[in-house]
């Protein structure tokens, strides 16, 4: 999966343009959006995404893509935290508007980290859901595609408040778990889902006693394709060696040194349309 981007002047055009008074030149350059020329240079892009999680993380996360000139789209629901509160919450504020500042990307995780169980048969479109967040998590209800819409919006509209910046209308079910029914129901209220690549994948998951970060890393970069969706998270409870610290910028070296290039989800060629017409 290529993306279509325009290209950067040839070098025959750059010549012509050097003859261009330098004043000229410059305040034409600076006029191209830097999104644009970002773009436009990146031949084998891959996007990141990055789902919450207990946000111990975070900070070196946020150190590393900073360091490495990455930007990301980051998807977020109200998860139990380290700190004895939720990922949204307004103690994370100040690091979500800081991520917002360098030119990342936002979108819903659902606000309750609600899990998909299974459609309900019947006329009205309902559903088996599971949060696994918040102050019903581990029980499970019946929603219908109204309450499935709005604790997707309920998310994205946290985001808003915390970044000031508008998330992309997108989201992520929790676990990837979906049905055509579901997908339809989140599309109509505006939310295309957005999955991962299967090499995209990382593992983070994983126990680390069986998927060792270093058989991860080697794993990633021997199958990641342009065009790929990777996914990482910002914690995660259960692995005992956590991945990022150990693999997050060995990844994204090792992939620029393989000529990748990093862009959102905003320059994907599947969504790009869908996010023009849902501004």
């Amino acid at each position: 999966m290529r993306r279509e981007s325009e290209r950067l002047p040839s070098a025959g055009r750059k010549s012509r343009l050097r003859s261009v008074s330098g004043v000229v030149f410059a305040a034409a350059f600076a006029a191209i959006p830097a999104a644009w020329a970002q773009s436009a240079s990146c031949e084998k892009p891959v996007y990141l995404t990055l789902d919450t999680g207990h946000m111990g993380i975070a900070p070196l996360v946020a150190d590393v893509l900073k360091r490495q000139n990455v930007r990301v789209t980051f998807f977020a629901a109200a998860e139990r935290t380290q700190t004895d509160g939720d990922s949204l919450d307004s103690q994370w504020a100040p690091w979500w508007k800081a991520r917002a500042a360098e030119g990342h990307e936002f979108a819903s995780h659902t606000y309750d980290h609600a899990y998909w169980r299974g459609d309900l048969k019947g006329e009205a479109t309902s559903f088996r859901i599971k949060p696994s967040a918040g102050a019903f998590a581990g029980r499970e209800f019946t929603w219908s595609a109204a309450e499935y819409c709005a604790n997707i919006s309920k998310a994205s509209e946290r985001l808003a408040l915390i970044t000031g910046k508008k998330p992309l209308p997108l989201y992520r079910a929790p676990g990837g778990k979906t049905s055509p029914r579901l997908l339809a129901a989140a599309k109509a209220c505006g939310f295309e889902h957005v999955g991962w690549s299967p090499a995209g994948f990382l593992g983070d998951e994983l126990p680390s006693e069986t998927f060792s970060n270093e058989k991860l890393l080697a794993q990633a970069l021997e199958t990641i394709r342009p065009g790929d969706i990777l996914l990482a998270h910002l914690g995660i409870w259960s692995r005992k060696d956590p991945w990022a610290p150990a693999n997050l910028e060995p990844l994204i070296v090792g992939l620029k040194a393989k000529g990748f290039c990093f862009e959102t989800l905003r320059q994907h060629p599947q969504y790009r349309a869908w996010i023009a017409s849902h501004p």
